[in-house]
């Protein structure tokens, strides 16, 4: 069995480099530190992985017809509108702020949305990464289903499960480097972090109305 979990290793690998997931994690990292995105990261893809789980248990009992599981594309499809929406809302509105100042004679860049700027504010920012993650995980999921469940005498246990939460989080914390990058290189200024939150919001919307559309 160690072919298969390699097979659903790599399934994971695959299954994450879907523009939703990517448009996603770039939504939640941008402006991050390196520890919140990787926190938020590994969040996002462990809230996809037992949103699959908890619906490979489901359908083994009962065998719900397609036109049920396609209501999960609409889930992901809106999660992805609803953040690109919120994002062009908080540039509208001049909600997202950046602070520059130093500790220890090194300057430091904090971006934060809303009046208050907090420093610690990972668990918040992991919480809301795992329930998108999981909302998300309801698109597709019959697809996704049916690949394990070829794997394993059509049943998925929580072994798979982790093994496919593996292959995604190598291209959800690669991709968050990216966004390190991005966020250390760009968003150096007010009117950059404007840009490219801007950008991000777009991005969003034009991917989920193109999977409602599909």
């Amino acid at each position: 069995m160690e072919l298969g979990y390699l097979i659903i290793f790599w399934y994971g690998i695959l299954h994450a480099f879907g523009p939703d997931h990517l448009t996603a994690i770039t939504d939640f990292s941008i402006g991050k530190s390196m520890k919140k995105t990787m926190f938020i990261t590994l969040a996002f893809a462990f809230g996809h992985g037992m949103t699959l789980f908890i619906f490979a248990k489901i359908l083994e009992i009962y065998h719900l017809p397609q036109n049920v599981t396609d209501y999960g594309d609409v889930i992901s499809s809106t999660v992805i509108i609803g953040m690109g929406v919120y994002l062009l809302y908080m540039v509208y509105e001049d909600k997202i702020h950046l602070n520059k100042h130093k500790h220890e004679g090194k300057e430091h860049i904090h971006i934060y949305f809303g009046k208050e700027h907090v420093h610690d504010d990972t668990k918040i920012a992991s919480t809301s990464a795992w329930t998108m993650g999981a909302l998300m995980g309801m698109g597709g999921v019959r697809g996704m289903l049916v690949t394990l469940g070829m794997l394993h005498g059509k049943t998925v246990d929580l072994t798979m499960v982790l093994a496919f939460v593996a292959g995604v989080s190598v291209v959800f914390i690669s991709f968050g480097g990216i966004i390190l990058y991005i966020n250390k290189e760009f968003l150096t200024s007010k009117t950059n972090v404007r840009r490219v939150f801007a950008t991000a919001g777009l991005i969003s919307i034009a991917v989920g109305t193109d999977m409602l559309l599909a």
